[in-house]
């Protein structure tokens, strides 16, 4: 698995060959593997490919135009609304997008108590966790793998779309890379890491 940590890349172009569902599985059934806060497991995977990957990407579209022309969720993140565009081109590209829920969650809307919050947070730690251990068992595979956070530019539109109860977090394009791209540059160790003995 060290390997897998080392060798993992965010892939943004993908060849269409398709993934095997058996592949697919053993991906989630990682992620369901991740540890998650009072094991509450608060996570579910919406799996989208075909015909539906269209009524997605339509209704991801809808949201950054409307987001870059209309009623902004997001007003002080318009500069990064072309990198939204570029990923839902990425998100059609890749044979398999999941979307992650975290099914306990609040409206993102919603005023929460503190505890209420906190419970967020852990649960959003957890769900994190899932995340990353289907990106490292999909590496694992040879599979490339995209984490998507860009989904918060049309959040309303897909969350209508997906028709689901709970907290839309992440959306996560899978499929094997047409491309090798270099590891990203890192903060160095010391940089990040406080000693206290």
């Amino acid at each position: 698995m060290i390997s897998a940590i080392y060798d993992r890349r965010s892939t943004r172009k993908f060849l269409d060959t398709p993934i095997a569902k058996k592949d697919i599985r053993e991906i989630i059934e990682s992620g369901i593997k991740a540890p998650s806060s009072k094991n509450r497991q608060p996570w579910k995977y919406i799996v989208v490919q075909g015909n539906e990957k269209e009524k997605m990407l339509h209704a991801f579209r809808q949201g950054i135009s409307r987001e870059e022309n209309g009623d902004a969720m997001l007003p002080q993140s318009r500069q990064h609304i072309d990198g939204a565009k570029y990923t839902a081109d990425i998100m059609e590209q890749a044979p398999v997008v999941v979307f992650v829920v975290n099914t306990l969650g609040k409206d993102l809307m919603e005023n929460i108590s503190v505890e209420e919050r906190v419970s967020e947070i852990c649960n959003t730690q957890s769900v994190g966790a899932s995340i990353e251990n289907m990106l490292l068992a999909a590496t694992d595979k040879g599979i490339g793998s995209l984490w998507i956070c860009d989904i918060y530019f049309a959040y309303s539109e897909l969350c209508d779309w997906l028709d689901h109860k709970g907290q839309l977090i992440a959306a996560i394009a899978f499929g094997y890379p047409n491309e090798f791209p270099r590891e990203r540059p890192r903060k160095k160790f010391e940089e990040v890491v406080e000693w206290r003995d």
